[in-house]
């Protein structure tokens, strides 16, 4: 397991800024950590890089608890922040030439190359770091957290500034170190989250108010499943009525309808099983679900 949370407790005077977190991501897991501002979501991925102690509770990664082992949990450790420290007066390749040479890396040239090309950093490396643009910088903070080749990858707002691209490009390589590193994700883009993400946290006020899979998540909060379909010919709401577990029918107009059943029915076999009965042109058939945003909306209202 490459990251263990458990009952995290972080107070700054009399505000308890995280309350009882308690979470775990395995290997090869990309997590969506998710919140409003203020719910406590950078204090907590603070707390597991180290860079901020605890009140109370336990953080440990890749086995090692990061305040009785801090060095050797934070050499497990790639992180980004959300605002990306950097040294603006030095270069691309001999920035990260520096941070290799901290983590001590045997072949600091090689794997700095590997890093510019991975991050899409090429021909930008004989640049200042005050020269780039705030999408580039980025690009930066990713490789030199990527560096030392960690087992954990925590992101705090990785695509921010990129333009459409870009964040294309990044959240390509997010996906791609997902397949082999635990990688934990903070973002206020929450189609972000559906196009790389497996799985989400949301956290409200300092506590963990969901977990679980994107898709779980979507079909527990819609509460019931809902169609959308077209036919080709006229059809009566009657006849769809009477269809098996259709609680509620809606017309859309133009031979569209929205059926409505219990959350564990889905109706689109019963709905093509008429249509081939009947022998109707079926136009548009699918299932709807509530968006990353709706669930987000209604955990954290």
């Amino acid at each position: 397991m490459s990251v263990q949370v458990s009952h995290l407790v972080k107070i700054y005077g009399a505000q308890r800024a995280v309350d009882e977190v308690t979470f775990e991501v395995q290997p090869g897991e990309v997590l969506g950590f998710l919140g409003p501002n203020g719910a406590g979501k950078t204090t907590t991925m603070k707390i597991i890089t180290g860079f901020l102690p605890a009140t109370s509770g336990t953080v440990k990664v890749c086995g090692y608890d990061v305040v009785a082992q801090p060095m050797e949990a934070r050499a497990c450790v790639g992180y980004l922040p959300e605002h990306n420290p950097l040294y603006r007066d030095m270069y691309v390749r001999e920035y990260l030439e520096f941070v290799g040479g901290i983590h001590r890396l045997p072949n600091v040239r090689a794997r700095v190359e590997e890093m510019i090309e991975r991050t899409g950093l090429t021909s930008h490396r004989h640049k200042q770091i005050g020269e780039l643009s705030k999408g580039y910088r980025q690009r930066v903070g990713l490789a030199q957290a990527m560096l030392h080749d960690p087992q954990v990858l925590i992101l705090d707002e990785p695509t921010s500034g990129l333009d459409p691209n870009q964040i294309v490009e990044i959240r390509q390589i997010i996906k791609e170190l997902g397949r082999e590193k635990t990688v934990i994700l903070s973002t206020h883009i929450l189609a972000e989250v559906e196009a790389v993400c497996n799985r989400a946290i949301i956290i409200h006020r300092g506590r963990v108010v969901a977990d679980d899979t994107i898709e779980t998540l979507k079909s527990r909060m819609a509460g019931q499943s809902v169609v959308t379909v077209e036919f080709g010919q006229a059809v009566k709401s009657q006849q769809l009525s009477a269809l098996p577990h259709v609680r509620e029918v809606k017309a859309l107009g133009s031979n569209r309808w929205q059926l409505v059943a219990s959350a564990d029915r889905d109706l689109r076999p019963i709905v093509s099983a008429f249509a081939a009965e009947h022998r109707l042109t079926l136009l548009e058939l699918r299932k709807e679900t509530l968006s990353v945003e709706e669930v987000f909306q209604q955990l954290t209202r």
